[in-house]
């Protein structure tokens, strides 16, 4: 099997970390990557990982891609920077995989496509919540049958980074979504600090009706800013997976198997071992990387991605997810707020030309940044968390 040399763009504090953690691991224990480099400008941050993960700093992509030479590139910088993170690297032909969302229009994702094809490299995009282990054993118990056949779905999704719950909901519901019902609005809300750092008052809510080609329809809510947890159930003829609890039956008379994940410990390290439902039959998922020392259903998720991409570089095979699934979860965002625009309505897919709030978020990302069709004229741009799509659509 060819070990491919894979650097890393940004360290980050959380996510960041968590990459580097399972690059470190896949470095150690499977013979799919060598993690080579990684790139970060905040000098601190760069010294600490470089000290934690025991692979070299630097300062920015091109010294990257010029010194450590790899052969793949997973870009962890803020999505603001995967135009620019694709771009300079297809320039050089090193495949890429960059973090989630794929741009911050439909417009700039379909431009960073063409770049990749014709340069001839892989390009995924690291949507992560379909491979988590709970998601696995849903698709499982839904091919078991146990829930009968899917009638009717809903997705309850709170943190605005509202493709994760998307994603969720696609990957359980047969088919493809259609056509969009939306409605938005912006309210006050308690002041809280975001993760980007500034106090913040006021917050967007979104609702939306997806329908698929399948007859199903999901109700879709992201409320303003509040404490609920997420939440995706899918409903079917002989009962419901309702969050991570399968229930088989009806209102009144239900038998309910919640998900119960289990851990082991291999030399000292705490591995994630399997989750399941003890229902009649049971079924679980069972860990496919515990020899790799993946430790949640998360790195789990990771796991898959970074296979999945070795083998779509080493065997001209297609990525696990692919643009073409991040794209679709990107465009039923637009959607609902294209519906809103027009006053209500349903909005067929695909949406044809841009819509205004596409064309606003790209104005603010030239004011910001600069021009994304010159990628290396954006090497060296400070790319803030957030970023235009918060800034203009109030989606982290």
């Amino acid at each position: 099997m060819q070990r491919l040399r894979i650097g890393m763009v940004g360290a980050g504090v959380g996510r960041g970390q968590s990459w580097m953690s399972s690059l470190a691991k896949l470095t150690r224990h499977s013979p799919l990557y060598e993690f080579c480099g990684f790139c970060e400008v905040n000098e601190a941050k760069r010294a600490a990982s470089a000290e934690t993960w025991g692979v070299p700093g630097y300062t920015s992509l091109l010294e990257m891609l010029d010194s450590a030479e790899p052969d793949a590139v997973l870009g962890a910088a803020p999505p603001d920077a995967n135009p620019m993170i694709l771009g300079v690297c297809a320039a050089r032909g090193v495949h890429v995989m960059t973090e989630i969302p794929i741009a911050p229009t439909l417009a700039m994702a379909d431009s960073m496509v063409e770049t990749a094809r014709n340069a001839g490299i892989v390009f995924e995009v690291a949507e992560q919540v379909w491979l988590w282990a709970d998601e696995q054993l849903k698709r499982a118990i839904i091919a078991a049958g146990l829930i009968g056949k899917p009638q009717h779905a809903r997705l309850y999704y709170t943190n605005k980074a509202d493709y994760h719950g998307i994603n969720g909901i696609r990957m359980l519901v047969p088919g493809e979504v259609v056509r969009v019902l939306g409605a938005t609005g912006e309210v006050t809300v308690p002041p809280f600090r975001h993760f980007t750092g500034p106090m913040m008052d006021r917050s967007h809510w979104d609702l939306g009706v997806f329908e698929f080609s399948s007859g199903i329809r999901c109700i879709f809510e992201s409320p303003p800013r509040g404490r609920m947890p997420r939440r995706w159930d899918v409903e079917g003829t002989l009962g419901t997976l309702f969050g991570e609890a399968l229930c088989i039956g009806g209102q009144g008379d239900y038998e309910q198997s919640d998900f119960i994940s289990e851990h082991t410990e291999v030399e000292g390290e705490r591995i994630f071992d399997h989750v399941r439902v003890d229902s009649d039959p049971p079924v679980v998922f069972e860990n496919p990387y515990r020899a790799w020392r993946a430790d949640s259903g998360d790195e789990v998720a990771r796991m898959a991605l970074l296979e999945g991409f070795h083998r779509a570089i080493t065997t001209s095979s297609v990525p696990g997810y692919g643009t073409e699934n991040a794209r679709r979860d990107l465009e039923l965002l637009f959607a609902i707020r294209e519906s809103d625009a027009r006053g209500g309505g349903w909005v067929e897919l695909p949406l044809g030309e841009p819509t205004a709030l596409e064309a606003e978020i790209e104005a603010a990302y030239a004011d910001d940044y600069g021009d994304w069709t010159r990628p290396e004229s954006l090497v060296d741009v400070p790319y803030r968390q957030g970023g235009v799509r918060l800034d203009v659509g109030g989606w982290d």
